[in-house]
């Protein structure tokens, strides 16, 4: 089920070959009137996937959202973002200036990395007690905290690499896992911010058929 912070559906109609988006189905096509009953299974109404996810209903998993505000209402597409850990309950580990935190609200509409691949479901019995281990050693005190280099990424990222050390797997520095895991995802949510921006502004919004996509906003900063 969607939750609301994940904002309102997207709906793609194909009609004048042009895909056209909006927040549902229309009853006429907004360029040239007609009816947009499908008459070919080509042109039926498709749902586009949202990117976003209630970070409290994924379990073991890497989140990632606006420091401030949400993705789809304030996020600028260079404002600093936020990054943490579920535990199996969807509680939300994070490192900030006042030590790590553990929030059950506050990551509603989130990007979600699962961290447990294939094979490596045995250690969900064992996430919570390594997760909460982790977070009460002397690293992740107030004081230690620095925004630049000993911040949320790093500690998100050093859990998860212990996490690889345990099961005997190479780890990843950050760049890597950057690169790997979060930039595809930030890609899709950016493309999804401006399409759904777009819907909000004008009530629909086209692009030529098949080819063109909707471009990204800039880039994001992680903090």
């Amino acid at each position: 089920m969607q939750c609301a912070e994940a904002g309102k559906p997207i709906i793609k109609v194909n009609h004048c070959k042009k895909y056209i988006y909006s927040f549902s189905v229309p009853r006429c096509c907004p360029l040239c009137r007609q009816d947009v009953g499908s008459r070919k299974l080509e042109e039926a109404p498709v749902s586009i996937s949202n990117p976003f996810t209630n970070g409290h209903q994924e379990k073991c998993s890497f989140l990632l959202r606006p420091t401030q505000g949400t993705f789809l209402r304030e996020y600028d597409g260079r404002s600093d973002l936020h990054v943490g850990i579920t535990n199996t309950n969807g509680i939300v580990y994070n490192y900030t200036m006042h030590g790590v935190q553990r929030d059950e609200v506050g990551w509603e509409q989130s990007v979600s990395i699962p961290l447990l691949q294939p094979g490596m479901f045995g250690l969900m019995d064992q996430w919570d007690k390594y997760l909460e281990d982790f977070s009460t050693t002397g690293a992740w005190l107030p004081h230690r905290y620095q925004e630049d280099c000993h911040n949320c990424y790093s500690y998100t990222l050093t859990f998860i690499n212990c996490i690889l050390a345990t099961e005997g797997k190479e780890q990843l520095d950050k760049n890597e896992f950057t690169e790997k895991f979060v930039v595809p995802r930030t890609r899709k949510a950016s493309k999804y911010i401006t399409l759904y921006r777009a819907i909000e502004e004008h009530g629909f919004y086209v692009i030529d058929h098949p080819d063109q996509k909707p471009g990204p906003p800039p880039g994001s900063v992680l903090c």
